[in-house]
């Protein structure tokens, strides 16, 4: 790169730096430096003109650049030209001094750039400081920092060096490296500088000032000694001290006298930190002069300060200052030193601050200077001090004579007996830091030659015991600087100790050997047996170069030794725990390989290259790893080799009786003692001499502690090894014994045992016992069979009726060995068993009286494997004392709790697996007996209770054992002809679902049940056995996936079994298999019922085709195991396996689910609604209930008991459950395209079964269960035939879109409505108007369908279809879509109906086209008026509700048709509707009169005299009626009277109806009725006569108003009459008129106008 690049790249890296991110400062400076690595003077300039051409740069930005450029400095300086150095250095000064405020980040990385540059230019970088020094000015603290910096190279860089405990400085100053130059180029600065500073120091009053001051004078003291101490390197080696001598003192008295006085504790500190280098340039009777108030003055300070390090370091420095210039004052303050020195010792690390640890160092750098110039006094002073019983004070005391051992070890020399039993009390002390204090001071001692002086052995004695100390008792907390507290424990130290002076110090040799063997042997030294075998393994070796002269042991001269029968005996013995402490088995074997020379000469080339190999096989295992049998077996070895090469007796039965004597040092450790004995019984079979062997058998069967299992095992282990070479003797022995006293608890021979309990008795028979057992399985194969039933069973068998749990275990052991050894004997096949049944029936016995939910004992597990060996034996046992045998081990083993993972639990799970797999081994020999499936399926029928069990670890456990089976039944399997295997389904089905099963195990084990059935399956079929079959080997890469936890995965993984298992699964065990999976929907193991449901879907989907004729049996099936389950998950998969059946035999299905009884339970309906997730199989489910629920008649009529009574309606099973399953599909969100797709079939349907229900009871079974109140199980639906009908039709509603008709019909109560008899009708009537307003475009598919319908059988459905088709002809969605015409043949079809609610309904439809379609009634006028006139004269009734609809209509119309298509009728609707005026029934009058006043209003202008003549005719009812109870009829007159007063063409009368008649009026009848009279009279003279006749008639009215209104009228009209018209009126027909009014009994009011009663 060019320069100007490198310059462009640079300044664009300082025009980020002032980004606010500190990553991204900090990643530009980085930049920077690399980029200063490879260019450093361009990067250099251009970071000091960014500098200088930004002013204004903030501080923090400008640190950050001088930062970069002193990290290029530091390794690129000696690139720097002179004028690029002067730059940066005015830079670096202008930047320092920019400010006299204290900007310590800045200022120190501008004094950092000084410092480097001046490490190359180091005289302009002073005459650039020099210059910012002005006399009587305080310079800025930076310059101070900077100068001080440069006088010790920067402290950041300079390299400490080891002070020295030589008197002089000079002797431990030590030059610098690259630092050094720097200085050199400094101190001759020195002069010029403190010249310039000295007078200024009075000026300073702060004291950061002063600190920057003391800190300077410091630096220039430690530069000027520096200096001194390499004259030979120097510049100018003509300096002295001198030359610095008398400034240095001037500022010593001020910082001493003035400073050091401060209140400030920092200023303090600094001062001191200062006193110390300065004190070595102070002249010598200067400071002599002074260290009677300086060293005083110092240690005053250790009460005012905590952190003590700086005052203990200026100390030191102090103090060797005063001993180089030999003074003599230091003597008088010694004792205040020592004092202030020993507590400052004394303080314990963890305590205090990190600093304290050095601190600790620079006092005991005091004391080295006062060991080496007072060495008595200093003696005095500390061993005293070892006597005392405070911890603090003896831990700091050892350490300080341990330093003073190593530091002053000539002016020691003479003081070791003195110093050697001043150690006498703390030797004795417990505490641990003592201890490991002591250690140290012992190891001191070792490396200068005292442990040589007399009581040197102690010392050694004392390691030795510390080494021998176990970890637990160490339960101190780590020092703050201890990362592994177990280093630092008293062992550790000790045994390092002891290797480091065994192996390191020459001198020590001839000290420790022999001497280290005597702590071989005893027991308190066994911890520390693999230091003391490394140690001497070293120290043997180099005795072994130096000759065998010095190696050989002379053991007359060395009476303490053990002896090399001792030694082997206690190496071999320890051995056998080669991992316990620290790995002693290795250490031990090494240095009986080492002695070899002096235990026996012809052992050396033997175990030369025997013990390698056993060392060998040491380091291929670990603690955990180690098979401890097989171990000892291999020691055992050795020890059999190294007793034949010896081969010699005398030397054998020594060792013998040394093996026996170290019994008792065994007691504490069984499992060494348990291999002890081994040892004994190897070495006895290994002597010649009988009696020897005899007379050993006898002592170790008399001393033995029987109370402790370990040592009865080993007894037993002992005999059995003897009984390799001595048989007849051990039998012999033991029989003695057992005739002895000691098993009649009586005084006999064996005195020994005459104290003992009947508990100790059953000891000792346990020992026995277990010698017993150990002979058989030990002894040679061609002599036990002779023994086994007439010496060695005898004797056993005896004691089986104890209850002693340890002589029961015994008793079984000893069973299990004899067992095994009769199994294992070549002549065992001709061997006739007597005594099998027995032992058999016993061996179950002790299964059966173990407890089945915890394992204490071995007791079932060697049970198990007596059996197993028994099983083998002839005779065989009969098949009930097998099913025993399996049915009690089972229990036994599979009701234990999971293994346990506490304390003890490694031991615990060792004797569960050794138990499961006595088990394992005792089934598959069982098995073996009976290799047929018949013998298979009588296995796992008993194994099958536990596979099904709910606790996971007794399903893991018979997992494993069917696993096992089939794996053994598989490679067993010999086939000689092609037979079905019956029970292969029965088995898949009871295994696969646990492909599932929480546990992984579990799942692992189900594939490998099921993949060894295929392989049965494949065998049965004449497969040979090393086929392999590519779907079934599948299984094995599917092992994987049931790992994982993901349930995703894991039932994903199931699937893929179920495809297998379809695809290998004969036909004719297919539904064997799903009857068995239905069973698994119950498992109480969720995850296996869920795995059960995953693989009967798979299987109805991959062979579901061939179950045409199981399907009702598997929808029973289902259905039950459904109301059993008690898993979320099995609905849904049960949903499936619905789905999956019905999309191939949907009808079949459809079928079986009908038949379920009703009401439907809840997963009954489920089950439907599965039917229509798949909007195909939606459609033809729907189809097929269609067809269903029209098949049938609706309901059965039956008769009541009473005669006369309507019969009952009871709806038919079919179609109900037809319509409640109907519900059920639709109300699954799935179904919609279904739905839609048979819209109109499915309303008009539902339509119809809504209205041939309505009042429809329930069979009597079905009102049975619905008063009892429905199950929990069953769908909260009610089960009312009309009410479920009228739920699922508005379920289609729903479930096509229509939810505005749904909820227009929920907020109106027409459903409600449908399901009643009264309401029916009018509900029907609103959900025509509800599907009009919201679902019209799907009404002409409707009413196709609706076409029909007129015909049907069932009055109801006329009905209903009827009102459904009038109300859609009351919106104009009829003439939208072109339904008019349709609708009104329809209905103009049903007029002749033989129900008149139909015929009424019809003429209601027609009518409602006034409001639909109004602009179409004018067309079809005639036909509508023919119809309404028709309903006027329909049936005989008076009151017939189709003349009321009639005339309803009629109002509606007549305003819309033809005026002459009207006129010819009018009058015939006139006359026909008049008597209804005075209807009993509130509702015809009301029709009638507003009738009349329609028509009045159409003839306005245009009234034909014949009209005209009904009008007046009405004007008298009318007017009376105004005073009618009914508010309705009353209005209805207002009505009629407006319309009727222009007809009359009287204006005032008109205007008299207009003004008093309207709405909402309140009416003044008397003078209402006088008006009108009033202008009738005037204009109508000739109706007086009419109108009194009219009003006699209501003289006998029933209604109490109109009755009181005639006369009124009459009297009204009689009163405006005038004289002319008198004679029309009929005085005597008035009088008698009024007679009725005076009680005479009403008229009816049906009775027509003008009769009279008689």
């Amino acid at each position: 790169m060019t320069e100007s690049s490198i310059k462009k790249l640079a300044s664009t890296l300082l025009d980020a730096i002032t980004d606010k991110d500190p990553m991204v400062q900090e990643q530009v400076c980085s930049a920077l430096c690399s980029l200063g690595e490879v260019r450093p003077v361009e990067t250099l300039r251009t970071c000091e003109e960014y500098l200088r051409q930004h002013d204004k740069l903030a501080h923090p930005y400008r640190a950050a650049v001088l930062r970069a450029m002193e990290r290029v400095l530091s390794s690129r300086a000696s690139e720097l030209d002179k004028d690029t150095a002067s730059t940066i250095i005015l830079l670096a000064s202008s930047e320092m001094t920019k400010t006299k405020d204290l900007v310590w980040d800045w200022q120190q990385a501008a004094s950092g750039v000084l410092v480097a540059v001046g490490r190359q230019f180091i005289s302009k970088v002073m005459e650039e400081l020099l210059r910012k020094l002005h006399p009587g000015t305080l310079p800025h603290c930076a310059v101070l920092h900077t100068l001080a910096s440069l006088s010790v190279a920067n402290g950041r860089w300079r390299t400490a060096c080891p002070r020295r405990s030589t008197g002089h400085w000079k002797a431990w100053w030590r030059p610098l490296t690259v630092s050094s130059l720097t200085a050199f180029g400094v101190v001759p600065f020195l002069p010029s500088v403190l010249s310039s500073l000295l007078p200024v120091l009075g000026m300073a009053k702060q004291d950061t000032v002063r600190v920057a001051f003391c800190s300077a004078l410091q630096r220039f003291s430690e530069g000027a000694l520096e200096y001194l101490a390499n004259l030979d390197r120097a510049p100018d080696p003509t300096v002295r001290k001198d030359a610095f001598a008398t400034d240095i003192f001037s500022a010593y008295d001020v910082l001493f006298h003035q400073w050091l006085q401060s209140r400030e504790a920092k200023l303090r500190l600094a001062v001191v930190e200062a006193l110390g280098p300065m004190s070595h340039l102070l002249p010598s009777e200067r400071l002599e002069e002074q260290l009677p108030k300086l060293l005083p003055g110092i240690l005053a300070l250790y009460k005012k300060h905590s952190e003590t390090f700086y005052l203990s370091k200026s100390l030191g420095q102090i103090l060797e200052a005063a001993v180089s210039v030999g003074s003599r004052t230091l003597e008088t303050q010694l004792d205040a030193l020592l004092a202030a020195l020993h507590s400052q010792i004394c303080v314990p690390v963890e305590s205090s601050s990190p600093l304290v640890m050095s601190n600790q160092k620079e006092v005991l750098r005091c004391f080295t200077v006062l060991a080496c110039s007072l060495p008595d006094r200093l003696l005095a002073f500390l061993l005293p001090r070892l006597d005392t019983s405070n911890e603090r004070t003896r831990v700091g005391t050892l350490q300080v004579v341990r330093h003073v051992i190593n530091s002053a070890a000539a002016q020691m020399e003479d003081k070791k007996p003195f110093i050697l039993s001043s150690m006498r009390l703390p030797l004795l002390d417990t505490n641990s830091k003592v201890k490991r204090a002591v250690v140290q001071v012992i190891s001191a001692m070792a490396h200068h030659g005292y442990l040589e002086q007399p009581g040197g052995e102690v010392m050694i004695e004392y390691i030795v015991q510390q080494c021998a100390l176990p970890p637990e008792q160490e339960p101190e907390k780590p020092g703050p600087s201890s990362k592994d507290p177990k280093a630092d424990s008293v062992r550790a130290v000790s045994v390092r100790t002891l290797y480091l002076v065994s192996t390191t110090v020459d001198r020590m040799s001839h000290v420790l050997w022999p001497y280290l063997l005597q702590f071989l042997t005893p027991v308190r030294f066994t911890g520390a047996l693999t230091p003391l075998c490394r140690s001497l393994v070293h120290l043997a070796q180099k005795r072994q170069e130096a000759g065998a002269d010095a190696f050989l042991i002379q053991y007359d001269a060395h009476a303490s030794l053990p002896s090399p029968y001792a030694v082997t005996a206690r190496l071999l013995v320890v051995s056998s725990s080669p991992y316990l402490g620290d790995g002693r088995g290795v250490a031990a074997l090494r240095l009986l390989s080492v002695l070899h020379p002096n235990i026996h000469p012809l052992l050396g080339q033997h175990w030369e290259t025997t013990v390698p190999l056993l060392l060998g096989y040491l380091d291929e295992h670990t603690e955990e790893t180690l098979p401890q049998e097989e171990w000892e077996e291999k020691l055992l070895m050795f020890l059999r080799d190294t007793l034949a090469i010896v081969s010699d007796n005398a030397w054998i039965c020594q060792l013998s009786l040394e093996l026996c004597r170290q019994l008792p040092c065994y007691d504490e450790t069984p499992q060494e003692k348990n291999f002890l004995y081994k040892c004994i019984g190897t070495t006895l079979g290994a002597a010649s001499s009988k009696e020897v062997v005899r007379k050993h058998l006898q002592e170790l069967l008399e001393t033995a502690r029987y109370q402790e299992e370990a040592e009865r095992e080993g007894l037993a282990c002992c005999f059995g090894i003897c009984a390799i070479s001595h048989l007849e003797d051990t039998l012999a022995q033991l029989e003695d014994f057992v005739r002895s006293e000691v098993f009649r608890k009586s005084i006999g021979i064996l005195n020994i045992f005459k104290d003992r309990s009947e508990n100790e008795v059953e000891k000792v028979k346990s020992a026995l016992i277990l010698c017993y057992g150990h002979v058989a399985a030990r002894a040679p194969q061609e002599l036990v069979l002779a023994k086994v039933e007439s010496d060695i069973l005898r004797n056993i068998c005896q004691h089986f009726n104890t209850k002693d749990p340890a002589l029961k275990l015994c008793l079984v052991q000893s069973v299990c060995m004899v067992s095994r050894a009769i199994c294992s004997s070549t002549q065992a096949g001709s061997f006739h068993f007597t005594r099998k049944a027995e032992l058999v029936a016993q061996m179950m016995e002790f299964i059966r009286a173990e407890p089945p939910d915890s394992l204490r004992t071995p007791i079932r597990k060697k049970a198990m494997l007596t059996c197993t060996y028994l099983v083998s034996v002839e005779p065989a046992l009969d098949e009930q004392a097998r099913a025993d045998v399996i049915r009690g081990c089972l229990h036994s083993v599979m009701a234990l709790l999971p293994e346990p993972e506490e304390e003890d639990g490694g031991c615990q799970k060792s004797l569960y697996l050794e138990t499961l797999h006595a088990l394992e081994g005792l089934l598959t020999s069982l098995l073996q007996r009976n290799m047929t499936p018949q013998g298979l399926q009588i296995m796992i029928e008993h194994l099958s209770p536990w596979i099904k069990s709910p606790r996971g670890h007794e399903r893991a456990r018979a997992l494993g054992l069917s696993a096992l089976l089939l794996r053994h039944f598989l490679e067993q399997l010999r086939v000689s002809a092609l037979v079905p295997f019956h029970n292969l389904g029965l088995l898949v089905g009871l295994f696969s679902p646990r492909c599932a099963d929480l546990w992984p195990a579990t799942r692992q084990e189900a594939v490998d049940c099921v993949y060894s059935l295929l392989y049965l399956q494949l065998g049965y079929e004449g497969f040979s056995r090393d086929y392999r079959d590519d779907v079934a080997e599948r299984l094995l890469s599917l092992k994987d996936g049931l790992v994982h936890p993901d349930p995703t995965i894991l039932f994903h993984t199931c699937h893929s079994i179920g495809q297998i298992i379809a695809k290998r699964l004969p036909p004719d065990q297919l539904i064997s298999l799903l009857l068995t999976m239905f069973e698994a929907l119950g498992d109480p193991e969720k995850n296996c019922s869920r795995a059960a449901t995953v693989m009967i879907n798979c299987l109805l989907q991959e062979r579901g085709g061939v179950l045409q004729e199981k399907v009702p049996e598997i929808v029973s099936v289902l259905r039950s195991k459904l109301q059993e389950a008690q898993g979320e998950h099995v609905l849904p998969a049960a949903q499936h396996s619905m789905y999956l059946l019905a999309t191939q035999h949907c009808a079949a299905v459809v079928s079986s689910l009908l038949g379920s009884p009703l009401p439907l339970d809840s997963h009954t309906s489920m089950l439907w609604r599965a039917l229509a997730v798949e909007p195909r199989l939606a459609a033809q489910v729907l189809g097929l209930l269609l067809e269903k629920m029209s098949r049938d008649v609706p309901f059965k009529e039956s008769r009541a008991f009473l005669l006369g009574r309507t019969p009952d309606r009871v709806a038919t099973l079919l179609p109900l459950s037809a319509t409640c399953a109907l519900f059920e599909v639709l109300s699954t969100p799935a179904a919609g395209p279904a739905v839609l797709e048979l819209y109109p079939q499915l309303f008009v349907a539902l339509l119809l079964r809504v209205s041939c229900t309505v009042g429809v009871q329930l069979p009597r079974n079905l009102q049975a269960q619905e008063r009892r109140g429905a199950s929990p199980a069953l769908a909260a639906r009610n089960l009312e035939p009309c009410s479920s009908a009228v739920d699922t039709l508005r379920a289609v509603l729903l479930r096509s879109g229509s939810e505005d008709v749904a909820q227009r019909m929920d907020l109106e109560g027409g459903w409600e409505l449908l399901r009643t008899s009264a309401g029916h009708e009018e509900g029907a009537t609103r959900l025509a108007r509800a599907m009009a307003e919201h679902a019209g475009p799907r009404l002409p598919l409707v009413l196709k369908a609706l076409a029909c319908t007129h015909s049907s059988a069932y009055e109801n459905q006329r009905v209903t279809t009827t009102a459904f088709l009038a109300e859609l002809l009351n919106s104009n969605v009829a003439n939208d879509l072109m339904l008019l015409d349709s609708l009104l043949e329809s209905l103009v079809a049903r007029q002749k109906d033989t129900c008149a609610s139909v015929r009424r309904l019809v003429l209601r439809g027609l009518a409602n086209l006034a409001s639909g379609c109004p602009d179409k009634v004018r067309a079809h006028g005639p036909q509508l008026l023919t119809a309404m006139i028709g309903g006027l004269d329909d049936g005989d009734s008076p009151h017939s509700p189709v003349a009321l609809e009639a005339m309803l209509g009629l109002a509606r119309l007549v305003h819309l048709v033809e005026a002459w298509d009207l006129r010819s009728g009018l009058l015939h609707v006139a006359i026909r509707i008049r008597p209804f005026f005075d209807s009993e029934k509130m509702e015809f009058r009301t029709a009638s009169i507003r009738l009349f006043g329609h028509l009045n209003q159409v003839c306005h202008g245009d009234c034909e005299d014949v009209f005209l003549d009904q009008v007046v005719g009405g004007l008298a009812p009318l007017l009376l009626h105004l005073q009618d109870p009914q508010a309705a009829v009353a209005s209805a007159c207002r009505f009629a009277l407006r319309m009727c007063g222009p007809n009359l063409a009287c204006e005032d009368l008109s205007a008299a109806f207009q003004k008093h008649l309207q709405e909402g009026r309140a009416l003044h009848f008397g003078e209402f009725l006088n008006t009108t009279c009033k202008h009738l009279m005037h204009h109508f003279p000739d109706l007086l006569g009419r109108l009194l006749t009219t009003c006699l008639f209501y003289f006998k009215s029933s209604w109490e108003d109109v009755r009181a209104a005639a006369p009124l009228f009459t009297g009204f009209l009689v009163l405006h009459a005038e004289p002319r018209q008198q004679p029309q009126v009929d005085l005597d027909q008035l009088i008698s008129g009024e007679h009725p009014l005076h009680g005479a009994p009403p008229l009816g009011p049906a009775d027509p106008v003008g009769t009279r009663r008689d």
